[in-house]
């Protein structure tokens, strides 16, 4: 049987945690930041988990 491969994409957009979860970064801070207030650019700024309903489909993307 062939292996599975990693979608390319979505290894570089995800990471996998220590304890298993997958951290993601948020949309919307590339660029037209100027109409975007202080708050909301820093909270986009960082990162977050995955959804839960979510975890099995890019999982299997990171052939997991």
């Amino acid at each position: 049987m062939p292996k599975q491969k990693t979608n390319s994409g979505s290894k570089k957009r995800f990471k996998i945690t220590g304890t298993g979860k997958i951290k993601r970064k948020h949309a919307f801070h590339s660029h037209i930041l100027t109409k975007k207030s202080k708050k909301r650019k820093s909270i986009l700024a960082g990162v977050t988990l995955v959804h839960p309903s979510d975890e099995k489909r890019i999982k299997s993307l990171l052939a997991l």
